[in-house]
């Protein structure tokens, strides 16, 4: 599979959870990093969590430490972002994307998106 597709987002209350899924094989292995970035309408995109697809390393934005949950499934051919305790302010769009390095802004466009909506 030659591209990013997410699912897995919708609407839940605040301290809910979310598991959002990205397949992406092919690109899984022609990948550095894999990564979940976001987006609200108006504002910039904003990194949330990667992964080092040569040995797990993870990372993750100041805000969504000990929330969020990056990993990648046995068969690497699939991201996941665990989301716990989900806050308002985590309402976006969430896209999955790769990269050569670890900076955020050189992650690429990623998917279509999935959005997450968290109610107060």
């Amino acid at each position: 599979q030659d591209e990013l597709v997410e699912s897995g987002g919708g609407s839940v209350q605040a301290g809910g959870s979310l598991r959002l899924s990205c397949a992406a094989s092919e690109i899984i292995y022609r990948s550095n990093y894999m990564g979940w970035l976001r987006q609200v309408p108006g504002k910039e995109r904003e990194g949330v969590a990667a992964i080092w697809t040569g040995g797990g390393n993870t990372y993750y934005a100041d805000s969504v430490k000990g929330r969020f949950t990056i990993s990648l499934d046995s068969t690497r051919t699939t991201v996941y972002l665990q989301m716990d305790n989900l806050k308002p302010e985590d309402t976006a769009m969430y896209y999955c994307a790769a990269s050569r390095s670890r900076r955020w802004e050189d992650f690429g466009a990623g998917g279509q998106g999935t959005q997450v909506t968290v109610d107060s």
